[in-house]
This record gives structure tokens, sequence and C-alpha cells, in this order.
């Protein structure tokens, strides 16, 4: 199963946290991870989004269906997000879009299998693999990219 991790772009500072924006900087941010992710994904990518306004606005630019799910919101546990996205046993590319400390959470306990505190940079995105569905020794990290790297 392939699953992707993209974190929100930098969102503006306040109250209430589900109604925070992207700042200028953060719309540049999501505009050049959804042309490198559009441009990566297959076509049958299963994406979910956490209901935050700062993930929305990430997720618009890739122009790929997408479902809103609560449960992605921020304060979800790794466990919630393994669960949404059907690890392992989906048998279609899932991206989740959600929020720090979670992602980072998830990457730590895939990869190196451990509950860790991993940073995830705004905007990055993680790809994450696993080759035999029944084998968590068979997890490798196939690519992670920031808008940063992204050379137009």
């Amino acid at each position: 199963m392939d699953l992707i991790l993209w974190r929100h772009a930098e969102a503006e500072q306040g109250i209430p946290d589900l109604q925070r924006a992207l700042t200028p900087k953060g719309v540049k941010q999501a505009r050049r991870m959804a042309e490198w992710l559009d441009s990566q994904l297959p076509e049958g990518c299963k994406i979910l989004v956490s209901p935050a306004v700062r993930t929305l606005q990430t997720v618009e630019p890739l122009g790929r269906k997408y479902k809103v799910v609560p449960q992605l919101g921020p304060g979800a546990s790794p466990e919630e997000v393994l669960r949404a996205a059907n690890w392992p046993h989906s048998k279609e590319t899932v991206m989740i879009v959600g929020h720090q400390p979670t992602l980072g959470q998830v990457a730590a306990m895939l990869i190196a299998g451990q509950d860790q505190d991993w940073e995830m940079k705004k905007a990055s995105a993680w790809w994450i693999v696993q080759r035999e569905r029944q084998d968590p020794d068979s997890v490798y990290l196939k690519a992670v990219m920031t808008p940063e790297l992204i050379v137009k």
C-alpha cells in the first residue's frame, strides 16, 4: 500500500483553530506541492482531508476529488489516521492531508516502528510504502518532498 502524508501549508495564527486560513506564503507552498503531487499520484488516489480550513485550502490546488474526514482534524491520533487510510489493507494509494504532530507520529510509527514525534515541515509530503500487506518490515520511505525542493 502507498500512503502519502501531506502536511498543510503555512497558516495564520488564531482562534478558532479550525478556521485558520493559509498565509500568502502558504498559498504558494500549497500550489507548488499540488503541482508536484499531481504529476506523481496515480489517477485512482484516494484523498482524505481534515475539516480545517487550512487543509482544505492546501488540497484545493491539486484539483482532484477529496473527502473531508472529521477524524483527521487537529488532535487526531496516529491510529485514527491509519484507520481512516485503511492501512495497510487499502488496494489504492491513499493521501492524508492533515496536521502536526499527528502526521509525524504516523511516519515514525510506520518507518521506525516506534512512538516518536517526528517533525514534518509545513506543506511537505512524505510517501510511505508497504510492499507486503502482512509484513511491517517491508515498509520504506519512497519520497519526501518540500515546496523549496521543487524546481520550476
